[in-house]
C-alpha cells in the first residue's frame, strides 16, 4: 500500500487516517510524510495495536522539526535510516559512468543521470535555490534566503578545512553566532557535515573545532561553477573536492560507531579516525597516483594508537607502503570486502 502525502488524492484519504490505514496490507509505504506531521499519533496508536515489525515505512526530507515529532510521537517504536544519493557501486551498476562523473555531478538520481553537464548543473543549481527558499521555511528554519545563499558559497570556498566562524561572520556583516546557527542549519538538513575533532591527552594542543565538507559533491561543484570534469581537475581545490567525495564514500562503506578527524597545532594530522568497540582505523585521502608515507602518518599511527591506516587514492593497484600502512584505490572499496572498514 502506498500513499504520496504530495499527490492530492492521497491527503485527501490521509485526511481520515484510522480510515485508510486500520486494515494494511502488507507493508504501508507514506512518502513525503514531511507534510503529514499530524499522522504520528496516528500512527503510535496503529503501531500499538500490533506486533508484527516493519508494518510502516515512512520517507521524507530531513526536517529537524520532523524528526524531532517523529521520535516524541513514536518513541522506541521507529527507526531513522539515512538515505544517501548514489554511491560508487550503484554509480558503476547504472552505466552511466564510474567515479569521476559520480564526483563530478554528486550522488542526486537527477544530476547524476542528467543527459549533459550542462542540465546537470542547471538542476543542481535549482536544487540549491530550491532547498533554501522553499524547504527551510518549510522545515521551521527561518533564514533570509539571499544570506543562506551567500553563507553556502563561502561555505564551498572552505570546504575540507577546520571551521572558523569570523571570515564568513565578517564577510556577511552578522555575528559568529549567527554564521554557526547557518552551520548548523544546513548540517542538519544533510547538506554538510561537520567533521568533529578527535582529542585525548597525548601531550600535543590539538585543534578543537569541526571540518566541514560538504556531503554532496555536486552541488560543492555547482556552488564553485565548476560545470566539467576538466575545469574541476584544473580547479586549485581539486584536492579538498575529491578528499570530501572519498571521504564521504568511506563513511557510508564503513558504517563506524563513531568518526572523527584529528590535528595537532602546527603538526601531525588525520584525515579520518573510524572507531568501532576498541578498534581504531586511520584512513588519509591523497589524489595522487603515487601515495608516499609521510612523517604526519606515522605520527599518527603512534599517538592514536591505530590498528591500521589506509592511503585511500585514484589509482588502481592496492599495496603495501610500511608497516600497517596501505595504498588502497578508492574504486576497490565497493569491489573488495570492506578494506578500509574499522572491522576489517
Amino acid at each position: 500500500m502506498y500513499f504520496d502525502a504530495e499527490d492530492p488524492r492521497d491527503a485527501l484519504r490521509l485526511a481520515q487516517p484510522f480510515d485508510a490505514l486500520a486494515r494494511p496490507e502488507g507493508l504501508v509505504v507514506i512518502d513525503e510524510v514531511q507534510r503529514l506531521p499530524e499522522l504520528f499519533p496516528v500512527l503510535r496508536v496503529l503501531i500499538d495495536r500490533s506486533d508484527r515489525p516493519g508494518q510502516f515505512l515512512l520517507l521524507g526530507s530531513a526536517s529537524p522539526t520532523l524528526a524531532k515529532r517523529a521520535d516524541e510521537s513514536l518513541l522506541g517504536r521507529v527507526e531513522r535510516i539515512e538515505v544517501g544519493g548514489f554511491d560508487l557501486m550503484e554509480a558503476e551498476v547504472s552505466g552511466h559512468g564510474g567515479a569521476d562523473r559520480l564526483w563530478l555531478r554528486g550522488g542526486y538520481p537527477r544530476s547524476f543521470l542528467a543527459a549533459s553537464d550542462d542540465d546537470s548543473l542547471a538542476w543542481r543549481l535549482g536544487a540549491i535555490t530550491s532547498h533554501v527558499e522553499f524547504d527551510l521555511p518549510q522545515f521551521g528554519i527561518n533564514v533570509a534566503a539571499p544570506a543562506m545563499l551567500r553563507f553556502w558559497r563561502m561555505l564551498a570556498h572552505v570546504h575540507g578545512q577546520v571551521w572558523n566562524a569570523a571570515d564568513p561572520a565578517r564577510s556577511l556583516g552578522v555575528s559568529e553566532p549567527t554564521v554557526r546557527r547557518y552551520l548548523d542549519t544546513l548540517t542538519q538538513t544533510m547538506m554538510v557535515r561537520q567533521l568533529q575533532p578527535w582529542h585525548e591527552n597525548l601531550g600535543k594542543r590539538q585543534v578543537r573545532a569541526p571540518k566541514v565538507y560538504f556531503r554532496d559533491s555536486g552541488l560543492l561543484h555547482a556552488l564553485m561553477d565548476v560545470p566539467t570534469i576538466g575545469q574541476l581537475m584544473a580547479h586549485p581545490r581539486c584536492g579538498a573536492s575529491w578528499e570530501g567525495f572519498a571521504l564521504e564514500q568511506v563513511l557510508r562503506l564503513s558504517r563506524p560507531d563513531e568518526a572523527w578527524f584529528w590535528a595537532a597545532h602546527q603538526g601531525p594530522e588525520l584525515d579520518l579516525l573510524l572507531v568501532r568497540g576498541q578498534r581504531r582505523v586511520g584512513v588519509e585521502f591523497k589524489r595522487s597516483h603515487t601515495p608516499q608515507v609521510t612523517r604526519s602518518m606515522r605520527t599518527a599511527a603512534e599517538l592514536l594508537q591505530l590498528d591500521a591506516l589506509y592511503v585511500v587514492y585514484p589509482g588502481r593497484h592496492r599495496f603495501a607502503l610500511d608497516t600497517g600502512i596501505e595504498a588502497v584505490p578508492l574504486e576497490a572499496l565497493y569491489r573488495d570486502a570492506s578494506p578500509a572498514s574499522p572491522g576489517a
